[in-house]
């Protein structure tokens, strides 16, 4: 979108981010920020904000990486901050599904009919050491990560709950 930081975007009277927050925050004991520019506008959200440990945009698992760094539960999930309509049992979804599979599960992420929706995960703290090897091996690709780690796959019944907001005319639509 023209180089715009997308969670500060307008949609439907609030920024995207805002959005996310509210369907985040019944879900979880507490919530953290990944960001690389704009670094108040988002503190006054309230969360903790964490740039990437790395100038060097390394992309969402940057993002990760610096968020399992941090966070202070064994489990850290994690949502892009264009997806303003994500499940609100996002949690609890795969937070079951993890502890159903037992111990050895340290990664569960949301799939649809379309797909894999890698972006949306459950992934325990102990997958640090493996994610830091796998970006310092030059790994980028969320979805290969993701396989890497035999995460298990949780299935949703609505793909449009993970649509995510990329044109002028996204954030223009009506709710609904």
């Amino acid at each position: 979108m023209g180089g715009a930081d997308k969670g500060l975007l307008t949609f439907q009277g609030r920024p995207l981010v805002a959005h996310v927050l509210a369907r985040l925050t019944p879900q979880v004991a507490g919530l953290l920020i990944s960001a690389n520019r704009n670094l108040d506008e988002y503190r006054a959200f309230g969360p903790a904000v964490l740039p990437d440990a790395t100038d060097e945009r390394l992309g969402p698992l940057a993002g990760l990486q610096a968020g399992l760094a941090a966070c202070p539960t064994p489990w850290l999930v994690t949502c892009p901050c264009d997806c303003p309509d994500l499940p609100t049992d996002l949690v609890a979804r795969l937070l079951s599904a993890a502890e159903e599979q037992g111990s050895g599960t340290l990664l569960a992420v949301a799939a649809t009919t379309d797909g894999l929706q890698p972006a949306f995960q459950l992934c325990h703290r102990e997958l640090l050491p493996r994610l830091d090897a796998y970006l310092a091996a030059g790994g980028r690709k969320l979805t290969t990560w993701c396989k890497e780690q035999d995460a298990i796959e949780v299935m949703f019944p609505d793909p449009k709950a993970f649509a995510n907001l990329n044109s002028p005319a996204d954030l223009a639509a009506p709710a609904g």
